[in-house]
């Protein structure tokens, strides 16, 4: 019998999950049980996470969606590796986009069955680390620019939930945020410099709910993947749109899909970073300079 904690966000899905929640019950007591730890306010789920560790727990389950996954990851990673507990997830946030690189089931039921009789698995994570020393882990995407652009505005609407939320937030981030900026890049000890619109990294394939941005990634191959993509009309931008929903941009010229294990940015000018929709670094945090590298098989995975 695994003993089980359950870490629950009320606020997820902009506060729509408590039903889901209520619903789970019955079925999670049927299984065998689990005790509920409920966040009160943003990194709650990492104290709680780290605690769990130590009491001896051996599945911490996020119950929400990408930022309580993030949250949790970022806690687990605080003990050591034979003390780590695996991670499940039951996905009732907006974007689900770990929950769907993980090929877990989007359906309440099946996602906590899953909890009690899924099997374990590794999976990689990213961290981060800014020019001043600041670092954290990331376990499905880091969004730079245009892409942190889109997070940046997908929290000042509240009448729109899920994938359309992320839409709009695109759409409004075409017309508003669509300054290039010029990086230096070095991907792997190779230098080079570029003038950019957009740079997401991805462990995993999807971000926003529907955007197959890196395409080809997999969280458990040991390695990152990159979209870079160059200057570009606005015209040209809203028309790569349900291209990247299906994730076949890498035909464009001005797109570039690569993989790597380290890279470092220096840019010109601020940088708005998100990792795994939790904005990390607004524009007024002036960050210029960060360092990403891959954690492979850092954390287990209920899959």
């Amino acid at each position: 019998m695994r003993k089980v904690i359950l870490i629950f966000n009320p606020a997820s899905d902009r506060g729509r999950s408590a039903q889901k929640a209520s619903d789970s019950q019955a079925i999670i007591e049927k299984e065998g049980g689990a005790e509920w730890a409920a966040t009160e306010h943003p990194g709650h789920a990492t104290s709680l996470a780290e605690q769990a560790a130590r009491d001896g727990f051996d599945v911490v389950v996020a119950m929400g969606g990408d930022g309580t996954v993030h949250e949790i990851v970022n806690g687990l990673m605080q003990v050591e590796a034979d003390k780590r507990p695996a991670l499940a997830v039951v996905p009732i946030g907006s974007g689900n986009d770990f929950a769907y690189s993980c090929g877990i089931d989007m359906e309440l039921q099946q996602s906590i069955l899953r909890v009690f009789k899924g099997t374990p698995a590794p999976v990689d994570l990213g961290r981060i680390t800014d020019g001043s020393g600041r670092s954290q882990y990331w376990d499905n995407s880091a969004g730079f620019l245009f892409d942190a652009a889109i997070n940046i505005q997908s929290r000042k609407i509240t009448r729109i939930y899920g994938f359309m939320m992320y839409l709009t937030a695109t759409v409004k981030s075409i017309i508003e945020n669509y300054d290039p900026t010029h990086l230096t890049i070095t991907v792997d000890g190779e230098t080079f410099e570029r003038d950019l619109l957009m740079l997401t990294v991805g462990n995993g394939a999807r971000e926003g709910g529907g955007f197959l941005v890196t395409p080809s990634a997999k969280n458990d191959d040991g390695i990152l993947d990159y979209l870079m993509v160059a200057p570009i009309s606005r015209l040209m931008m809203f028309q790569l749109l349900p291209v990247v929903m299906q994730g076949k941009h890498g035909r464009y010229p001005f797109v570039t899909l690569k993989q790597f294990k380290q890279i470092e940015l220096e840019a010109d000018r601020a940088v708005p970073i998100h990792l795994d929709g939790e904005l990390w670094a607004p524009y007024e945090a002036d960050v210029r300079k960060v360092r990403i590298e891959i954690i492979p098989a850092a954390i287990q995975v209920i899959r």
